[in-house]
């Protein structure tokens, strides 16, 4: 779909004319990778990552509707006309990269030439998983849930200053020592860590391979996103620090929010749906990690979680997206705001957790509107009970929804 300047419009909500050349596009959940079949269908474009590792796993269709399941590699590298980076924000595992190549050239998607990975990247190595791994146990009944692959460990290695960029593998004369090094720590930290110089010896070698594969893919990111900046192309992705683009040059950012509210893990989730219905949305929008396998968590839109993060990143509109799978409810709920479990309301999203795991969550229903929008394309030929859905969540949060996803192709997209 092309994100026009004439985009049709309707609501109390200015449309999104006259856009700036640069649209950021990122997930309104923290820490999670929100997916969205919204595409900006423009030449000379630059799709980007900027942040996070191979811990989340995509799966993309491409015009054809044949599915790619990506880690690392941009969405953007189903266009031929995109060329996609890897920001320096980014931790890159450099095995699941390659064989994420792999795969996409075996399937007919030329990588030659339009992958750039930043030479500031920090490298996530396979021992970072055994530690997240190792983290985890030591976690016990408070652990975090995390998938295990080391995205953690791999940027506290980078916060810590100790961690290992791309840059150095372009002097393999001292790799051999920093990763020494890194290894040694972690192996200080937990007696379970076996470590020896076989260990280094062998992931030395096979980083020496890496290495020479890897070279013609890296660059000065930094630099190439500004010159394209000032070359007015089309940049397509998150942002500032990932990528070293500053704050001034963006120009709309949208947010990608589903229609229900999703997590993976342990920890709080006030919204969250036990039993049948939270069954029924799992399944009907497979919610299952394509990475572990494991199912989902399930909930209602949470309006103060939603409220908060618009807010923190300044949204200028949001691609709703899902909206297919609340279609066999007869009533839909919206976590509209919380109390605390004494009966007095919290005015903001809370920090302390402790405080999280005990709000009471006040709801508005809504009805469902039971039928199939799967097929709908545009706004006005939704049932009223979806646009009223839509509607009210703009009304609570304050931003507009200009995007409404309505199955997984890449067609499946209504412009508001």
């Amino acid at each position: 779909m092309t994100l026009s300047p004439l985009a049709f419009h309707s609501g109390p909500f200015p449309p999104p004319l006259l856009r700036p050349p640069n649209v950021v596009v990122c997930s309104a959940k923290p820490a999670v990778s929100s997916p969205s079949n919204l595409s900006i269908d423009v030449h000379d474009r630059i799709g980007s990552l900027s942040q996070g590792g191979p811990n989340a796993g995509h799966t993309i269709c491409n015009a054809e509707g044949k599915k790619f399941l990506l880690h690392l590699v941009p969405s953007g590298i189903l266009n031929e006309d995109t060329v996609c980076v890897i920001g320096n924000g980014v931790v890159v595992h450099l095995p699941g990269l390659f064989k994420e190549i792999d795969s996409l050239e075996s399937n007919g998607v030329s990588c030659k030439g339009r992958i750039l990975i930043s030479d500031r990247a920090h490298l996530l190595f396979d021992f970072h998983q055994q530690v997240d791994g190792l983290r985890e146990a030591e976690l016990a009944k408070s652990l975090i849930g995390t998938t295990k692959r080391g995205i953690g460990p791999c940027y506290s290695n980078k916060v810590i200053r100790n961690g290992i960029r791309v840059s150095d593998l372009r002097h393999m004369d001292i790799f051999p020592h920093k990763l020494d090094v890194l290894i040694s720590d972690a192996a200080s930290r937990f007696k379970q860590f076996n470590y020896g110089p076989d260990m280094l010896r062998e992931e030395v070698e096979r980083y020496k391979r890496y290495a020479e594969r890897l070279e013609p893919f890296v660059a000065d990111t930094v630099y190439l996103m500004n010159e394209a900046i000032a070359e007015k192309k089309k940049i397509f992705g998150g942002i500032c620090t990932g990528l070293g683009i500053a704050p001034r040059v963006v120009g709309d950012l949208i947010g990608v929010v589903k229609a229900y509210t999703t997590r993976v893990g342990c920890g709080p989730f006030p919204t969250e749906i036990l039993g049948e219905v939270g069954d029924l949305l799992r399944h009907a929008g497979q919610e299952f990690g394509n990475i572990t396998g494991r199912p989902r968590r399930c909930g209602w839109v949470d309006i103060v979680a939603l409220r908060y993060c618009c807010q923190i990143n300044g949204f200028s509109s949001l691609n709703f997206t899902k909206l297919d799978i609340l279609s066999d409810l007869a009533e839909i709920q919206i976590g509209v705001s919380y109390k605390h479990a004494v009966g007095t309301p919290l005015k903001s999203f809370p920090s302390d957790l402790h405080v999280l795991e005990q709000v009471q969550v006040e709801y508005e229903v809504v009805p469902g509107w039971k039928c199939d929008i799967s097929s709908v394309r545009n706004y006005n030929d939704l049932p009223k009970a979806a646009r009223e859905y839509v509607e009210r969540i703009e009304d609570l949060i304050g931003v507009p929804i200009h995007y409404i996803g309505v199955g997984p192709g890449r067609d499946a997209l209504i412009l508001k």
